[in-house]
């Protein structure tokens, strides 16, 4: 699906019909995929936030965040291969932001691959900032994660 100038696009909260969609993108996406019942168990999760993105009603893009105590950790995000580079990842990133401060979260963190150079940019773009890393954190393949924080 090409998105059009007549599209349109939307962020809502993640509800169980949206999660088949998810996981295709999930699949298509990263090397270890969350199953289907993660993802349902996530949406039944207290403390856990998740959204999707939709392109004329459509999931394009999903992301969350768990929240613990007054910080926020994002467990993932993901747009549709054929979406991406469109800005709508910075997107689902700052409405996940707004949702963070809606509950009174000071900081945010996250870990992403060290080789995922877009991603590292498009959070420094948002104000997150390089804090450490966690050797041999992602498998399939074997790589380091880069942590990265925001405060709110």
């Amino acid at each position: 699906m090409k998105a059009s100038i007549m599209s349109k696009i939307s962020i809502k909260k993640m509800t169980e019909t949206d999660v088949k969609d998810v996981v295709r993108i999930e699949q298509t996406t990263f090397s270890a995929p969350w199953s289907y019942e993660s993802f349902l168990q996530e949406l039944d999760h207290v403390q856990a936030y998740y959204k999707v993105m939709l392109c004329d009603e459509q999931v394009i893009g999903y992301g969350g965040f768990w929240k613990i105590l007054d910080e926020g950790h994002i467990t993932n995000i993901a747009i549709q291969k054929e979406q991406r580079y469109r800005g709508y990842g910075t997107q689902l990133i700052q409405n996940l932001i707004q949702e963070a401060q809606k509950h009174k979260i000071k900081n945010m963190t996250l870990e992403v691959r060290e080789s995922n150079v877009h991603a590292i940019k498009t959070y420094q773009k948002l104000g997150f900032i390089i804090e450490g890393k966690r050797r041999g954190y992602y498998t399939k393949p074997n790589e380091d994660a880069i942590i990265m924080w925001l405060s709110l």
